[in-house]
């Protein structure tokens, strides 16, 4: 038996102890498994924990497959079958209340609407950070739609970013449109990028950075690399890169994500000497390469107040359209203090 949850690549620290979007399990059935509904396989399996109510209301969501395809509670399981089902959290304990906070609408239909998340904005609100969220931004956005609720968990948030990482987020305005897209982020037919500036020249012009990732067992705020004989529950990640600018002690890259984990694409820049610029988290906010002159020092502190966080951008997002069924790709313009940083960095190569 494994479990799987979605989550997408950044979470900030307060997001890091709220609820997920989707809980996921994956089972395979003995080779002597009979007949038996899919319901009461699941509800075996995964014992007092999930009541079948929910896994029933999973099926009607089309949450729940086997070998893949997607299947009516009813439906009866043979041996070595592959059994997945996502369920939606329960309702969180307090309640999303409307407050007028500017967001950035990138796209909107009568399905999804996309967002251009400005840095510094929390995705959630969790204990400790009820308030100023993109959540309360889009209660307000809402708040004459009857059709938006956004306290009900099956219509909303598709993913998340961190707070301190601006780019695109994709919200569903229906059930349906959440069931699909989510889907479409677990079976990984999204195309996601990301733009990062990381510490040191980056040699290689493109590459694969991959690693278990778990959360470090010494900082319950952070996340690390493990191989399997330290932590058999850490996650295969997958981040490919290409070098999209070079400057004197720093890497313009494009980040492609193959799997989605926590903190991923700062864990595996981190891991390979090249943590992401103004990353206090992961040893890049500080001056990690470069000389020890005092005009250089200053220069590189100017630039951590040009931009006061990590130096990452979810730049693009592709996607099936949940009721069109037609392929849609998204570009967002890397914001200003991303930009100003960059130009920075440049006009410091050229002198």
């Amino acid at each position: 038996m494994t479990e799987e949850y979605y989550q997408d690549e950044e979470l900030n620290e307060a997001e890091e102890n709220s609820p997920e979007l989707y809980e996921r399990h994956r089972f395979v059935a003995d080779k002597g498994q009979g007949a038996l509904r899919v319901d009461r396989f699941l509800s075996n399996m995964l014992g007092n924990s999930v009541s079948r109510t929910r896994i029933q209301e999973a099926a009607q969501a089309g949450y729940i497959k086997v070998n893949h395809c997607s299947v009516k509670s009813n439906h009866k399981i043979k041996p070595l079958d592959v059994v997945t089902v996502s369920l939606d959290y329960p309702q969180d304990d307090f309640t999303v209340f409307a407050e007028n906070i500017p967001v950035n609408i990138a796209y909107e239909d009568d399905d999804i609407l996309l967002i251009d998340k400005q840095p510094g904005l929390c995705v959630h609100p969790a204990v400790g950070n009820r308030s100023g969220t993109l959540l309360n931004a889009l209660a307000y956005y809402f708040r004459d739609s009857a059709n938006f609720d956004a306290n009900n968990p099956k219509i909303g948030l598709v993913h998340r970013i961190d707070k301190d990482t601006s780019g695109l987020l994709l919200i569903a305005k229906t059930e349906f449109a959440k069931s699909n897209l989510g889907q479409q982020f677990f079976d990984k037919t999204t195309e996601r990028t990301y733009n990062a500036l990381v510490w040191g020249v980056v040699k290689e012009d493109s590459g694969t950075i991959t690693g278990n990732i778990a959360r470090d067992t010494k900082d319950r705020q952070s996340f690390r690399i493990y191989t399997e004989e330290e932590n058999p529950a850490a996650k295969y990640a997958i981040t490919h890169y290409r070098v999209l600018q070079r400057f004197e002690y720093v890497t313009l890259v494009e980040c492609k994500l193959e799997t989605g984990r926590t903190h991923q694409i700062r864990v595996h820049f981190q891991s390979i000497g090249h943590s992401l610029f103004n990353d206090a988290k992961y040893g890049g906010a500080e001056i990690v390469k470069g000389n020890l002159f005092a005009k250089y020092k200053q220069f590189v502190l100017n630039c951590f107040e040009v931009c006061p966080r990590q130096a990452l951008h979810a730049k693009t997002l592709g996607f099936i359209h949940p009721t069109k069924q037609e392929w849609m790709q998204f570009d967002s313009e890397l914001p200003e203090d991303f930009q100003a940083l960059l130009e920075k960095w440049k006009n410091y190569s050229k002198g």
